[in-house]
């Protein structure tokens, strides 16, 4: 990949903002829809019991999801062919429209089936955009990191999303103080929504400055996208080792963060606020997680990073929910998912940057979204309607820490994988060629 031309740090500090702004708005909408879940269940998806209400909810909110390999086949093979900042309007546009439709359709009582459905569609139109939105900025923010810094720049995809749960959950809070329960599960729950509506044209200008990335520009052919569906095709080994990989991180991060005020609530049967404040020091405590595991994989490796937080997570994922589970407070709470947060913030750090490696240059975006919204499809937008089906299940709250060591198991099985034989691999940023090359 050519190097980037110089830029000074206030450019590129700039150019990281504009990027990352979509990310803001798809992650500010997801969490929103986590957290008020059990108030959007009751306006959307009345069923006879809690329960099954709250499953329809997680339900339609996975589904989503399952529009994520769609979007990274077609947009993603879309931004391949005519670059990232066209194809990134194209798809903060697809978001914007489901993230206004959710926050605008009548309940249930209202308009009928009509509700869940229009309900649905949003987030069918949110999965298909996010499905190449994380790929596509990712892959930017690869090709216009300095020498060597290739960890710490594509961090700042996953950071950007934390200040989105960081402001989201002081706004919860802010509800909470100012309006009764009633008046929140009536229509309070859509001003959070309304807000994120607001910042869309904002978001929108932002893009629209965007300059092409340099490693783009410098290309001498730029594959169509039948040629990208093909190369896809020919490298699917390399996909279904990067969506292994992903497993990880994704499943991580939707419980820590969509699943958690749900858990915090409904499970362990803590206050509103107690759930909002673990969640906001959640947000910080990625924030800053993020950028250290770039920093430390560009300095010692990708592969050392996301082994050693692998076992750690397979050692500890569940006993820390038992011991959560057991005696049930706001300090336990706070320590374990904190503990959580550690894991996402290095594990994703070094593995985003990883990810963009594995990928052929043709594919990088194609290739990048397809593994992502794969895992997310299967192992995390699921997240929160399998741990809730877990403790019902098992009748045991620790339960999500089941779904979590699987997830970690999948990404220490995959990191070997990618990584075996690969001595110029293991150390960041000092290729020699592309993993894709050899079965």
């Amino acid at each position: 990949m050519p190097t980037p031309a110089p830029h000074t740090r206030g450019s590129r500090a700039g150019a990281v903002l504009r990027v990352t702004s979509g990310n803001f708005l798809e992650q500010f909408d997801f969490f929103l829809f986590g957290f008020y879940a059990t108030h959007i269940s009751r306006v959307f998806f009345p069923a006879g019991s809690e329960f099954a209400s709250l499953m329809l909810t997680f339900a339609v909110f996975g589904a989503g999801f399952l529009m994520r390999p769609l979007g990274a086949i077609i947009l993603g093979a879309y931004i391949d062919e005519v670059g990232r900042r066209k194809g990134l309007i194209v798809t903060l546009s697809i978001m914007a429209s489901g993230t206004i439709l959710i926050a605008c359709v009548p309940g249930y009582q209202t308009i009928g089936l009509l509700a869940p459905f229009l309900v649905l569609v949003g987030r069918l139109l949110q999965g298909f955009s996010a499905g190449a939105e994380l790929g596509g900025v990712s892959v930017y923010l690869a090709e216009m990191a300095t020498p060597g810094r290739k960890g710490f720049y594509t961090a700042w995809q996953s950071a950007s999303q934390q200040i989105a749960i960081v402001v989201a959950a002081l706004m919860g809070y802010g509800l909470n103080s100012w309006l009764s329960a009633g008046e929140i599960g009536a229509w309070g729950w859509r001003i959070p929504f309304f807000a994120g509506c607001i910042i869309v044209p904002f978001i929108f200008l932002l893009r629209r400055s965007l300059q092409e990335t340099e490693a783009f520009q410098a290309r001498t052919r730029r594959p169509a996208a039948r040629e990208v569906y093909r190369t896809m095709l020919e490298h699917w080994r390399s996909v279904i080792a990067g969506m292994l990989l992903v497993a990880m991180t994704t499943t991580t991060f939707y419980l820590i963060t969509i699943y958690t005020p749900t858990f915090g609530k409904s499970v362990l049967k803590l206050s509103t606020q107690a759930s909002l404040v673990v969640t906001l020091l959640v947000g910080l405590s990625n924030f800053f997680w993020l950028p250290v595991g770039g920093l430390v994989s560009d300095r010692i490796g990708r592969r050392p990073v996301l082994l050693a937080i692998t076992v750690l997570a397979i050692l500890t994922s569940y006993p820390a929910l038992s011991w959560l589970a057991a005696s049930p407070s706001f300090e336990r709470m706070l320590l374990v998912l904190l503990w959580l947060s550690f894991f996402f913030g290095m594990y994703n750090g070094a593995m985003v940057a990883a990810l963009t490696e594995i990928m052929p240059e043709k594919i990088r975006v194609a290739g990048f979204s397809l593994a992502f919204s794969l895992a997310t499809a299967v192992f995390g937008g699921f997240t929160p309607a399998i741990s809730t089906y877990l403790i019902e299940l098992t009748g045991d709250k620790a339960a999500p820490g089941y779904w979590l060591t699987f997830a970690a198991v999948c990404g220490f099985l995959s990191t070997l994988v990618l990584y075996h034989g690969r001595g110029a691999w293991s150390v960041a940023g000092k290729a020699s060629g592309p993993m894709h090359s050899s079965r």
